[in-house]
C-alpha cells in the first residue's frame, strides 16, 4: 500500500511530489500478529468518549497483558462488552466511555473473561 505524508497546508500536490518510496504496510503499522489478533465491529454507543462509535473496526490483541486504563474486549456472563479496565479495590470494573452507562463491577459468580486489549480503532469515514 502506498504511503503519503501531508501537512495541514503548503504545496501543491502532484506527481512531482509524491514520492515513489513510502510504501507502508497495515500488518506492520497496526502491529497485526497473527493468530492472537483480530477484528471486532462495535456496536452501541458506550465508548464514544474515547473515539470508538457503533460500526467502527476495532483491532484486539489477545496477547497483551490487560493494565488498568486500557480498553479492553472484555466477556461478562457471555455478553462481550468493550470497556475501559479498571480496578477498586479488590475489585475489577468495566468502565464505560459514556457517562450515560453505569460502572460494570465484577462480582462474585460473574463469568468473566479478557478476551484481549484495544491497540487500534478503524473507523469508514466514505460511508459514514
Amino acid at each position: 500500500m502506498r504511503h503519503f505524508t501531508f501537512s495541514r497546508g503548503g504545496a501543491a500536490l502532484n506527481e512531482d511530489t509524491i514520492p515513489d518510496h513510502l510504501d507502508i504496510s497495515l500488518d506492520e503499522f497496526l502491529n497485526i500478529r497473527a493468530p492472537g489478533t483480530y477484528l471486532v465491529k462495535v456496536e452501541g454507543d458506550s465508548m464514544e468518549g474515547a473515539g470508538i462509535f457503533c460500526g467502527d473496526l476495532l483491532i484486539v490483541d489477545k496477547g497483551i497483558y490487560a493494565k488498568a486504563g486500557q480498553i479492553i474486549i472484555g466477556v461478562v456472563n457471555q455478553q462481550p462488552l468493550v470497556k475501559y479496565l479498571a480496578f477498586v479495590g479488590y475489585h475489577t470494573v468495566l468502565r464505560s466511555a459514556n457517562r450515560k452507562y453505569p460502572d460494570r463491577f465484577i462480582m462474585e459468580g460473574d463469568d468473566f473473561d479478557i478476551w484481549g486489549v484495544v491497540t487500534h480503532s478503524i473507523r469508514d469515514h466514505w460511508r459514514n
